[in-house]
């Protein structure tokens, strides 16, 4: 036996041990968090994804309302993507807390809704963490909410500065990190299709 058949068999043998042991199904409680690109990106991927296997998808925008996307104008097309903008806009430029705190309440009651929802599978709640992370929502009331979500429901939570509590509460947590942009390298502004 060649040295990569042996490999690749050990690789076979140790896929195989974990298709066994992954017996259960379960709604997950997805974060995606950490200063890289990506992060909203990686949660529309899951909502292009659910939509395909004919899901209902529900989404919550907390910051990023004032912006127009193309992710919105595309989801928004499909009759089982429910999709609530709802921020003013990054919190850089509203400058105003009290009123940052009545949008983000305002955001997280239509996503306590869907949650609630019997018709939904997938909750994406896009810049909940640093919502979560200026105080603007109390995270235990938030935690909350999702320990006793359905067993099926997943939830997807975005941005940077997730709360070490929802961190330890999440089932898969993705941390990502630039290596390289191109604004801060080389000052290359913000692109249609790329960023936004």
């Amino acid at each position: 036996m060649t040295d990569h058949a042996r490999l690749t068999a050990r690789r076979k043998a140790g896929y195989e041990r974990k298709q066994a042991r992954a017996t259960c199904e379960k709604g997950l409680l997805i974060v995606h968090t950490g200063p890289g690109k990506g992060k909203t990106t990686a949660a529309f991927g899951m909502t292009l994804r659910a939509i395909g296997h004919g899901m209902t998808v529900g989404v919550v925008q907390f910051i990023k309302g004032a912006q127009d996307s193309a992710e919105r104008t595309v989801l928004g097309r499909f009759e089982n993507v429910d999709f609530q903008v709802i921020g003013d806009g990054f919190t850089w430029l509203t400058q105003d807390r009290e009123q940052d705190i009545a949008t983000a309440e305002r955001a997280w009651a239509e996503a306590v809704r869907m949650i609630q929802d019997t018709r939904y599978q997938l909750v994406v709640l896009d810049e909940l963490n640093p919502v979560l992370h200026y105080g603007y929502l109390d995270t235990g009331q938030v935690l909350a909410i999702f320990s006793r979500r359905r067993p099926e429901l997943h939830i997807v939570v975005t941005g940077r500065n997730a709360p070490t509590a929802l961190v330890e509460q999440a089932d898969l947590v993705s941390d990502i990190h630039s290596i390289k942009h191109p604004y801060r390298e080389q000052g290359v502004k913000a692109q249609p299709g790329i960023e936004f």
